[in-house]
């Protein structure tokens, strides 16, 4: 169909979808009638999954005093039981934020966990973020004494992609200070912000610790960009150093996906073979885990519409409850997170 065609397909399936006519009556042909039953049943699963989720959390033990664990993390999907668990109790005390059954929660403990395993997190060591935006691990990280560098989109990306709308991204090493964290003259002291684009990555970027990125790889433009990402920020690393992701995962359909758009889907093939491409140049890759869990939260998919997506009213009552999810559907596809964890090969091991 051409454009003109589309047009006016658009424009007659908005009149009878509409809830009510021009008139103020309601629409009662039979495809709105159908159709118009989704919000409220959208409304009701998310209603309840929210609830369930709340409840659980609330019952979870307190993680001010909870220790550091000595849990080797796989590449693996978020679930129900890690963010129960005591490794992620340990470092949501340790950010100060309450526990609660989020998958963002989980991707900042992951990182922080595998920072921490590989003995990174420590006086002296440097670290790289990607994507950083507003997020706050440098901020721990230079109260550990980590000198970090912040990195996120060029200005002119920021604009030309939409995120500037946002608040996430960074514009200002600023963006990543957060007071009840670090005390201002060390963060200044620690941390410095250089726009990166995560394509083209600058090759006098090298020698860090460790990198790392929180749902960031996803945004890059397709599939092979995120995954070429992925090789590429081993060249930050000093030889042992350690590189840890977080990314979209569609876990549930391994046939279709969505690629080639601002927000890519990833699934399990191409995590199997990005790690056989790292594990024949030397690369040690972390072994993979694909259990999406099967608690109860594992198993809501969270689904449109999303906070964003709200009235005043709606998103005023979600935000002051929360929007709690482990699992949502993006453009129809169930998915998750998933954590990516390399160490690079050793001084000359590495087969280029």
């Amino acid at each position: 169909m051409n454009q003109m065609t589309n047009h006016r397909l658009d424009q007659t399936l908005d009149q009878m979808l509409a809830l009510v006519d021009h008139d103020a009556r309601p629409n009662l042909n039979k495809l709105a009638l159908m159709v118009n039953r989704i919000d409220a049943l959208s409304l009701s699963v998310k209603f309840f999954g929210y609830e369930l989720a709340r409840t659980l959390a609330e019952a979870l033990p307190g993680c001010a005093d909870v220790p550091e664990q000595a849990v080797v993390l796989a590449c693996k999907p978020s679930t129900q039981a890690d963010i129960a668990a005591d490794w992620v109790a340990h470092w949501c005390g340790q950010l100060q934020i309450p526990r609660i059954y989020h998958r963002k929660l989980w991707e900042l403990a992951y990182v922080l966990q595998a920072i921490r395993t590989h003995g990174s997190m420590r006086p002296g060591a440097r670290g790289l973020g990607f994507g950083c935006g507003r997020e706050p691990l440098p901020s721990y990280l230079a109260a550990r004494g980590v000198t970090v560098t912040v990195t996120d989109q060029p200005p002119e990306e920021i604009v030309n992609q939409g995120w500037a709308q946002t608040g996430q991204h960074t514009t200002s090493a600023d963006a990543s200070f957060h007071p009840h964290l670090v005390d201002r003259a060390r963060f200044d002291e620690l941390v410095s912000l250089r726009h990166v684009d995560m394509n083209a990555i600058p090759t006098d970027l090298t020698g860090y610790d460790f990198c790392w990125s929180v749902c960031a790889l996803e945004h890059l433009g397709s599939i092979e960009q995120g995954l070429a990402f992925v090789e590429n920020s081993l060249n930050t690393l000093r030889p042992g150093g350690l590189s840890v992701h977080t990314t979209e995962f569609n876990f549930a359909n391994d046939q279709q996906t969505i690629d080639n758009w601002p927000t890519v889907l990833f699934q399990r093939r191409h995590f199997t073979e990005l790690a056989r491409r790292l594990q024949a140049r030397g690369h040690k890759v972390a072994p993979m885990d694909f259990d999406v869990g099967k608690l109860p939260l594992d198993k809501f998919i969270d689904i449109p519409p999303y906070l964003h997506d709200q009235g005043a009213a709606q998103m005023a009552a979600w935000e002051k409850d929360g929007t709690p999810h482990i699992k949502l559907a993006i453009d129809g596809f169930a998915s998750t997170c998933f954590g990516i964890i390399v160490h690079k090969a050793a001084d000359g091991a590495a087969m280029r």
